[in-house]
């Protein structure tokens, strides 16, 4: 079991001084040096420590910013700050699952140095290496900055719900594509435009690829499966599928049947094995989770005493990922440390993951046809033979030999015997388009 290197404070005698290098200067680096310097005294309240910035790294050292850097030594190889002997605890802000992140990490945790990361694309690859090695040398490493921006998620899995059998965690994980969903349900426009606009407004990078096609979300969500139910960290195994083909038309039919359109991750524990998906799903409206609007993130817990616990806030930005990074330096400064993923690595069991194919529930399928006799006919022979059952049908024509919306929710199935009925009805000569499927989450 880890132990911190940093004992309690006593808070009556504060005059202790921790030094920090932090390597990433941009948005969330500078949101975490106003913090220790315009909450000193609190800051010193709270971990009867006094925290000096003093060492940084940055691509551009020449760059104008917001916050003075006078006094701290400059490093052009942010890995150079594990070897500074006036550095004690380094903050990794750089990103990026390998590289020079990874880099600093392993040499700080080999100098026996704290680490404290916002990086979830390193954690969601390296996490169990990572933590194995911080439990040798026998130091911290904190990452509540990693996950849903401020929300205090990690403390609240590892610490909070640890009296918990957790059989399930979900949310909204990406705000941008919470964002652009929100905003085509709000407005009727169309993914590319809202997309063009979330840019314009900085809610979207300029290559927006690893949020909307989900992969942000999913190295969040390989995270809080560890943390959730004592696993090694396993990216790989997640199923992801972002929100590119999500169209106006399947936001207006799932206004119409009661749902909204939200970009879940969800890990669930079955007789089977780990679920770990990413992918759209039509939600009740009803729900905690479908009033989740625009960049906000949220996030659900599932446990056998506490029942549901929801957990919803700002899921990046400077000031909420800056906060998240702030609480994890109190935390050690102040000795609570617990290990990385909520007990030891040699602790952790693989449990078999369960691919989506195997799925059960219900699901949403949009079909575009030409309107002919006999269209409804071959598709309910289609769902027959593969023992998909329709639970409810929209059809509206608009004349003979014209593409139509077909569209159906469907009883539980499994996900395997839909695709292959999707699949034979794509060959269909009056299908149009291929079919579109989204998942109906059981919240």
């Amino acid at each position: 079991m880890l132990t911190s290197i940093w004992p309690p404070i006593n808070l009556e005698n504060s005059g202790r001084d921790m030094k920090i290098g932090i390597a990433g200067v941009g948005t969330v680096g500078i949101g975490v040096i106003k913090i220790l310097q315009q909450h000193t005294q609190l800051l010193n309240q709270r971990a009867g420590t006094n925290f000096e910035i003093t060492a940084v790294s940055g691509r551009d050292r020449s760059k104008n910013r917001p916050v003075s850097l006078d006094g701290m030594t400059w490093y052009d190889n942010a890995v150079d700050l594990a070897s500074d002997d006036n550095v004690e605890m380094v903050l990794e802000l750089i990103g990026g699952s390998d590289g020079v992140a990874k880099e600093l990490c392993e040499a700080a945790l080999k100098a026996e140095k704290p680490v404290v990361t916002a990086n979830k694309a390193l954690l969601a690859v390296h996490g169990t290496e990572l933590a194995r090695l911080a439990e040798e040398k026998n130091v911290p490493l904190a990452y509540e900055a990693a996950v849903a921006g401020g929300i205090p998620i990690v403390k609240a899995m590892r610490e909070g719900l640890s009296g918990n059998a957790i059989s399930r965690v979900y949310g909204i994980l990406n705000g941008t594509c919470n964002y652009i969903l929100t905003e085509m349900e709000e407005t009727g426009g169309d993914f590319g435009d809202i997309l063009d606009e979330a840019q314009h407004l900085g809610y979207a990078e300029a290559d927006p690829s690893f949020d909307i096609d989900g992969v942000d979300a999913a190295h969040k969500l390989s995270i809080l499966t560890s943390l959730a139910f004592g696993t090694p960290v396993d990216f790989e195994s997640v199923y992801i599928e972002g929100i590119r083909a999500v169209s106006a038309e399947d936001i207006a039919f799932a206004k119409e049947f009661g749902y909204r359109i939200r970009l879940l991750g969800v890990a669930r524990k079955t007789e089977k094995g780990i679920e770990q998906r990413v992918h759209p799903c039509m939600v009740r409206k009803e729900t905690a989770i479908a009033n989740v609007s625009g960049v906000f993130n949220a996030v659900v817990a599932e446990g056998d005493f506490v029942d549901s616990t929801v957990y919803e806030g700002r899921g990046a930005g400077e000031g909420p990922t800056a906060s998240a990074v702030v609480a994890d330096i109190i935390d050690i400064a102040a000795g609570r440390v617990s290990p990385t993923f909520g007990i030891p690595v040699d602790k952790m069991v693989d449990i078999p993951k369960v691919p989506v194919e195997e799925h059960i529930g219900r699901y949403y399928v949009r079909l575009t046809v030409y309107d002919r006799p006999g269209v409804i006919a071959d598709v309910s022979a289609v769902f027959r033979d593969e023992e998909v059952s329709i639970e409810s049908l929209l059809q509206r024509g608009r004349g003979p030999e014209e593409a139509v919306s077909v569209v159906l929710t469907t009883h539980e199935v499994q996900e395997a015997a839909l695709v292959r009925a999707l699949a034979k009805i794509r060959e269909f000569d009056h299908s149009v388009d291929d079919p579109r499927m989204i998942r109906i989450a059981k919240l």
